[in-house]
């Protein structure tokens, strides 16, 4: 069982930048995936970026070059680095994790959600 822990969401201007934080309890796998998805209004959950134990990542293109994700390893921690924030960022950001090294898809673990607010 896992059990995430996010913070680090507010309200920022257009061009802004935020960093996101989760922190993992409970039985962690050595191997795993750990990131973030996020959910707009009237849009499904999608992948905003993720990073395995192994260092591979995987970003939406839509953040790509301005996203970075990252782990601390001995504190079964991930963060998310957000600069050049648009509007269309805003949307509940939520940390997830998945056993295993493969990244495509996200696992059955959730944090509570984390608000994101860009304005213009």
């Amino acid at each position: 069982q896992v059990e995430l822990v996010e913070s680090g969401g507010g309200l920022v201007q257009a061009g802004g930048s935020l960093r996101l934080s989760c922190v993992a309890f409970g039985t962690i796998s050595s191997i795993n995936v750990m990131g973030w998805y996020r959910q707009a209004p009237g849009k499904q959950r999608e992948l905003v970026a993720v990073m395995s134990t192994g260092g591979i990542t995987n970003y939406a293109d839509s953040v790509k070059g301005r996203f970075t994700v990252s782990r601390d390893g001995a504190k079964n921690t991930v963060y998310l680095q957000m600069n050049s924030l648009k509007p269309e960022d805003t949307a509940v950001y939520y940390c997830n994790y998945r056993r295993g090294p493969n990244y495509n898809y996200p696992g059955d673990f959730w944090g509570q959600g984390t608000q994101v607010t860009v304005s213009s």
